[in-house]
């Protein structure tokens, strides 16, 4: 156990926590714009598979890291817009269509590279993401190596942070988006369209939440398997609800797990060989599952989150 604490106290450690809390501080904002305007996406894993797969497949077609990028953003956008459109145009069940999401993406995201690449015994990879040090800001001890010495979509996701903190509560359409997530009929009387106000918070989720896919295939990994996103969207709905739909908790949230994703990483490595991997596997999840249940005691979910708004309905 000495080596693993040493190791909790090396710049590789802490640049490790960065870079896996980065897909999910995509994800968990994607998941958090949506839940304030009141829709529950539940396709969210099978939207971070599929916006894996098409970034990667752009890039490796076209050679080009953003265009792979601005794929895999459009990717999220039209599955967002088609959540949207049978939960806020339509009204149906949010959590039967979520699901219906996911498993629509999933097996379309198999389909299609198993079309495009076939059936290889290597899989395909490509060149992704490089380190992208900022001058001077990268030579402070410590926190420098670790957080300005990284790739390009890790700042866009530190930055995404206050950047959605101040659109949803100093902008006139935060405002729009907490009011319908609050009270659609007020929001309504007030001269708010509900339902267009929904399907932007939902679209916007989805690009943020196919930013997290693209970062997974094209930065994490350079590479696109079938079990890249390995549950982190099922987990972005958990770290919404222990930060509470609050941007800057929901970041601290995906921080927290991001921690003891890599603390279970570097035990792994530490040669306590009696112990089954799958049981450091597991940590990160009980984790969530034990914040989840007692963080959601006093969470206090936006009052319209599930229900659907009819404006004929009084």
């Amino acid at each position: 156990m000495s080596a693993v604490f040493e190791q909790i106290f090396q710049v590789g450690f802490l640049a490790a926590i960065i870079r896996i809390a980065t897909p999910l501080a995509f994800a968990t904002l994607g998941e958090m714009f949506s839940e304030r305007a009141g829709v529950l996406n539940l396709g969210i894993e099978g939207i971070m598979l599929l916006s894996a797969m098409t970034g990667f497949t752009a890039t490796s077609l076209s050679g080009s890291l953003w265009l792979g990028v601005l794929a895999a953003v459009l990717t999220g956008m039209l599955m967002g817009a088609l959540h949207a459109l049978f939960t806020v145009a339509l009204g149906l069940s949010q959590h039967v269509c979520g699901i219906g999401v996911t498993l629509f993406s999933s097996g379309l995201a198999y389909f299609l590279y198993r079309l495009i690449f076939g059936q290889q015994s290597v899989p395909p990879s490509i060149k992704g993401f490089e380190t992208l040090p900022i001058p001077v800001l990268s030579s402070i001890p410590v926190l420098g190596p670790a957080v300005f010495n990284q790739f390009a979509l890790v700042y866009m996701a530190i930055l995404a942070i206050p950047l959605a903190a101040f659109v949803l509560y100093r902008t006139p359409w935060g405002l729009s988006v907490r009011m319908v997530g609050e009270n659609p009929r007020a929001a309504d009387s007030a001269g708010v369209s509900v339902i267009a106000t929904r399907f932007q918070a939902v679209i916007l989720g989805g690009a943020l939440i196919g930013l997290a896919g693209a970062f997974l295939s094209m930065a994490q990994f350079n590479a696109f398997t079938f079990g890249v996103v390995s549950g982190r969207g099922w987990v972005a709905i958990a770290l919404v609800v222990f930060g509470r739909w609050d941007p800057w908790r929901s970041a601290g949230a995906a921080l927290l797990f991001a921690f003891v994703d890599a603390l279970q990483l570097r035990m792994q490595a530490s040669g306590l060989g009696h112990i089954p991997y799958e049981a450091f596997l597991m940590l990160p999840f009980i984790f969530t599952i034990v914040a989840m249940a007692v963080m959601s005691r006093n969470a206090v979910a936006p009052s319209a989150l599930l229900k659907p708004f009819r404006r004929e309905e009084r």
